[in-house]
């Protein structure tokens, strides 16, 4: 299976000691250059800097066409617009993107993706985590990830963790 992310779920999942679902459920992910260079190498006390650099399942490639990260650029960061390039060209299985105009961009190339609250489920679906719940409250208060209130139910309502509370 061949998966490519973009930052925001590395940083969201790496902020909350999470990475490791992304090996547990893919065996192993790619990320595009830009991406590396976002999480890795702009601040490197951000959360998943040192993993994406040294944990052997996240391999970072090159996109190989930069005319359509250019395109993209139009309305995407160059991250976004490498992630969803790279994606197109490795054929992949999935892309994890969490930015609505990403995803967007991302169903235009007949991509799938998912993003980190879709990790999430998968994980409990698959018996890597026992309780979501903990972790969308973690997301919030550690690393300000927003989410709506009936965002926050529905995916503990699919998690078969019923209530808002």
């Amino acid at each position: 299976m061949i998966v490519v992310s973009n930052s925001s779920p590395l940083i969201s999942l790496a902020a909350v000691g999470r990475l490791e679902l992304l090996r547990d459920l893919f065996g192993s992910i790619v990320i595009p250059r830009a991406v590396y260079d976002e999480v890795g190498m702009q601040d490197p006390g951000r959360p998943g800097a040192l993993e994406i650099q040294t944990f052997d399942w996240i391999a970072c490639r090159e996109v190989g066409n930069p005319s359509v990260v250019i395109a993209l650029q139009a309305n995407l960061d160059h991250g976004e617009a490498e992630a969803i390039a790279l994606a197109v060209e490795l054929t992949a299985d999935l892309l994890l993107m969490d930015e609505r105009l990403g995803r967007s961009e991302a169903a235009r190339f007949g991509l799938r993706f998912v993003g980190t609250l879709g990790v999430l489920i998968g994980a409990k679906a698959q018996g890597h985590l026992r309780e979501i719940k903990p972790v969308l409250d973690e997301l919030r208060t550690r690393v300000g990830f927003r989410m709506s209130e009936a965002l926050r139910t529905r995916v503990l309502q699919e998690a078969g963790e019923f209530g808002p509370g």
